[in-house]
């Protein structure tokens, strides 16, 4: 993982990335420039704890993100998660590195809407404004908690504006949409299967790697 530049907000966008795609990468490049992110993290999930394993392994799937950001130095792959043992719990990762940036530093975590609706179930995710910020990408379809517990942590927590997510180093929601590509690992993992072409939808060299590893294919188990 590259070293961070000493100013500017540092993103985390967590995922499987199974694989990394171009929805991916857009939406990674967008926040940079929306939200002036130092960089953003794409950091895969080494053994998600909400979901099953992926059959392609988490080494693979990091080396197919490093390809993916390679040239751009704005994007950063983060294994940290394959480099610890057990379920890959985001409040790890993000002491980890509030510890490397210290206490002064703006942390950004990037979540869906899916994730958000799900934060009561992730591990002591109360502690998460703890340690960054909340960033919640917008989708068509998605309606945010208005009522409840999670309708009124978000009313509690919402930011009324982007300058909180550079002045302070965390304990805020943003809410902020993005341009939507239709583009799904799901579905890039069925047109592989079924031998059929995802080109043009993730980067020609992940999409090589692929090929060149056999990845997604009936017959493959890694």
């Amino acid at each position: 993982m590259s070293g961070s530049p000493q100013a500017g907000p540092v993103g985390v966008f967590g995922g499987t990335f199974n694989p990394v795609h171009y929805g991916h990468l857009r939406s990674a490049l967008e926040l940079v420039e929306h939200l002036d992110l130092a960089e953003c993290r794409l950091m895969p999930s080494a053994q998600p704890p909400h979901r099953d394993a992926p059959d392609c392994s988490a080494d693979h799937r990091a080396a197919m993100v490093e390809l993916a950001v390679r040239g751009d130095p704005r994007l950063v792959c983060d294994r940290r998660e394959l480099e610890r043992d057990g379920p890959s719990y985001t409040v790890d990762s993000l002491q980890e590195m509030r510890r490397e940036l210290g206490a002064g530093r703006s942390l950004v975590l990037v979540v869906g809407c899916d994730a958000l609706l799900g934060l009561p179930t992730w591990h002591r995710w109360q502690s998460l404004l703890d340690l960054a910020h909340i960033v919640v990408l917008a989708r068509p379809g998605w309606q945010l908690p208005e009522d409840g517990d999670m309708g009124a942590w978000l009313a509690r927590h919402r930011l009324a504006d982007t300058t909180a997510l550079r002045d302070l180093p965390c304990g805020g929601v943003h809410v902020e949409s993005l341009r939507p590509l239709a583009i799904s690992a799901t579905e890039i993992r069925r047109l592989l299967e079924s031998g059929k072409s995802a080109r043009y939808l993730l980067p020609e060299q992940v999409l090589d790697y692929i090929d060149a590893n056999t990845l997604y294919r009936q017959e493959n188990t890694d």
